[in-house]
């Protein structure tokens, strides 16, 4: 089991998320409508899906669905290629309602990075580094 295929997000509001996602953050899918089910956006190697929370959570368990609050210790990630792409996604994420949680800054391990926290907590972490590389598909290198 060496690979993730969907990341799913279990959002409050539907119609809000995917405004936020596709056209805050330019995250391609070809949902039209405003309030579909389920959203599965278009990535390099991994699908990113919406799904409502309160469905999502029934899903995993019926009788007992889970319900935690607070941090859940998970993050998401997006690997820029520049600092002004850091800067560029972060204001995306500011001006489609997303929380600057971190202001992107040089951080201890010799990159650069910021946090923000989409419509329903989730952080995502939008950092660069120049020894990083890409390959032909735009996926991380990680060696």
């Amino acid at each position: 089991m060496n690979r993730v295929n969907l990341i799913t997000l279990g959002v409050k509001d539907m119609s809000k998320s995917l405004t936020f996602y596709r056209d805050g953050l330019g995250f391609h899918t070809s949902i039209k409508e405003d309030g579909p089910s389920i959203v599965f956006f278009n990535n390099a190697g991994t699908k990113l899906t919406l799904y409502a929370l309160e469905e999502l959570a029934k899903d995993i368990s019926e009788l007992e669905p889970p319900n935690r609050g607070g941090f859940s210790g998970m993050t998401l990630a997006y690997n820029a290629k520049s600092v002004e792409e850091v800067n560029e996604i972060m204001d995306k994420a500011k001006k489609a309602g997303g929380i600057i949680e971190k202001t992107p800054q040089e951080v201890f391990w010799g990159g650069y990075s910021g946090y923000f926290s989409d419509l329903d907590g989730y952080y995502w972490e939008v950092a660069y580094s120049k020894d990083w590389r890409f390959d032909e598909q735009d996926m991380l290198v990680i060696e």
